[in-house]
């Protein structure tokens, strides 16, 4: 497929590809910041241990256990809670652009992404355990962290949060589950993304300075 989007039972037949999962969990909320902008609903991301944001989950062999069986061990892992995800959940599967430009079929890696709602008390309380008796924090996972779905006066909150660096096919995931859902309107998601662009520009002047202080030109 011209894409790299595929099924679910068309992934499981690529016995000779690598398997990742990973999940959006979220929840609807009454908070409110500074307790005046609505926050809306809890959609969590985690901060990899390479710096970049990614979705909790990881790599499956689905010859030995089946891909939610293998992503709520990964969840385990991560988050602290075994968080129980079904077929149901699952969104999309697709192929992942090789890297280094090695294109053997041993080499590819499909990307199966979930979708997970849950009460709000419950994203609470994985968020606790994530920070306190999950195995993988400070080690695979540095912490996990809220998608700010509002934009402040100031031009803060999703905007932002989208200038962030992510792990592959990360925003993609994020953007169009924002949309799929409703989280965000088109063309909120538009401006959000519009000022992301400037404080990239921005963000590239800033290391440009910061290089002087080294002693060296960019």
């Amino acid at each position: 497929m011209a894409s790299g989007q595929m099924s679910r039972d068309e992934a499981l037949e690529c016995t000779c590809c690598r398997h990742a999962c990973h999940v959006l969990l979220y929840s609807e909320t009454a908070s409110q910041l500074f307790g005046r902008i609505p926050i809306r609903y809890i959609v969590l991301m985690q901060m990899r241990f390479d710096g970049l944001l990614g979705f909790p989950g990881g790599f499956v062999n689905p010859l030995e256990e089946t891909l939610e069986e293998g992503l709520t061990r990964e969840l385990l892992e991560e988050l602290g809670v075994a968080v129980p995800v079904s077929k149901e959940d699952h969104v999309e599967s697709c192929f992942s652009p090789p890297r280094s430009g090695t294109y053997s079929s041993s080499s590819r890696l499909i990307l199966h992404f979930y979708v997970k709602k849950m009460e709000e008390e419950q994203i609470r309380e994985i968020e606790k355990a994530a920070a306190s008796t999950a195995a993988d924090h400070g080690l695979e996972v540095l912490g996990m962290v809220r998608v700010p779905l509002y934009t402040t006066k100031s031009g803060g909150g999703l905007s932002c949060f989208l200038s962030h660096s992510f792990i592959g096919v990360a925003r993609s995931q994020l953007m169009n589950s924002l949309l799929r859902l409703h989280l965000v309107s088109p063309g909120d998601l538009q401006e959000a993304l519009r000022s992301s662009q400037r404080t990239h520009a921005e963000s590239a002047q800033n290391l440009q300075a910061a290089f002087k202080l080294t002693g060296e030109q960019p």
